[in-house]
């Protein structure tokens, strides 16, 4: 009769072979964990020089050390207060790279602050969820208190990565309206693609769970052929808020047109534009 039961000879090398394989279990879960906001954050590492001819150069002190935004005044000679648009771009791009791409808001009157995140470009730090959180805030706060800026109009712009710092700054600032361009409900379905498990997940952006309690206008656009974030999230997202407009595009991830008539539209439904500015908006 054949015994299965490993012989007492045979146990040691059964054992170092369990313990190979816990070895490279180890190796590859601390590899996911540590080194995964160098996938998440591929800041470009050519920086352009600070744009001060084409925009004003916003310091914003945080506790790692300065983050700069790229302000944009409204053009055609506005009278300020203005109402403003903050930008948060994506997780491979740089503030400098959208300064040319929103004449088409200013020329309506719009300011604009691009952000610039924690360790890309010419900011201090290091990018994670809660130093882009700490970011926006501030530039949120710093917008506020400066008298050029309408502080009842001001509407976050988050594109892929940076709908999550604008869905936080919806969640824990007053906004008069939130819009998502190319993003998600949160990194850890996304993570789950390229077999990274949840719990290891550093920086997750639970947008959903940042939204839960947003009740202000939100516009959601998303490109049917993205396959970086499939359109499924962007169509999630508009379903968590409601009477969020969703708005789709025959375009991916990194090729959408830039929506200005579906954005202008919605502001003037909701009328952040060009209606006067807000009477007693609450603000935090």
């Amino acid at each position: 009769m054949a015994h299965s039961s490993v012989t007492g000879e045979g146990m040691p090398r059964v054992m170092a072979a369990a313990g190979v394989v816990i070895a490279l279990i180890a190796v590859f879960v601390s590899a996911m964990y540590f080194g995964q906001r160098v996938i998440m954050y591929p800041a470009p590492r050519s920086t352009p020089p600070p744009a001060r001819d084409r925009a004003e150069i916003v310091r914003l002190d945080l506790a790692a050390g300065p983050v700069e935004a790229l302000l944009l005044a409204a053009e055609g000679g506005a009278a300020t207060p203005a109402p403003l648009l903050i930008f948060t771009h994506g997780n491979g791009e740089l503030a400098d790279y959208w300064i040319d791409e929103f004449g088409e808001p200013r020329r309506w009157g719009w300011a604009v602050l691009l952000l610039e995140y924690p360790g890309y470009g010419r900011s201090a730090g290091n990018p994670s969820e809660a130093s882009i959180r700490a970011a926006a805030l501030a530039a949120y706060d710093w917008a506020r208190h400066d008298p050029r800026i309408d502080s009842t109009r001001i509407v976050a712009y988050g594109r892929s990565l940076g709908g999550g710092a604008a869905a936080r700054l919806a969640a824990e600032r007053s906004l008069a309206a939130l819009i998502l361009e190319s993003s998600f409900t949160s990194v850890r379905p996304l993570a789950a693609r390229m077999l990274m498990p949840g719990v290891l997940v550093r920086d997750p952006f639970d947008n959903l769970r940042a939204l839960q309690d947003y009740r202000g206008p939100m516009l959601v656009i998303h490109g049917t052929f993205d396959d970086i974030v499939p359109v499924t999230e962007g169509r999630k997202l508009a379903a968590a808020v409601p009477g969020a407009e969703l708005h789709e595009l025959p375009c991916g991830h990194n090729d959408c047109p830039q929506a200005w008539g579906v954005i202008r539209a919605f502001l003037a439904r909701h009328r952040i534009h060009p209606a006067e500015p807000l009477q007693g908006t609450d603000r935090r």
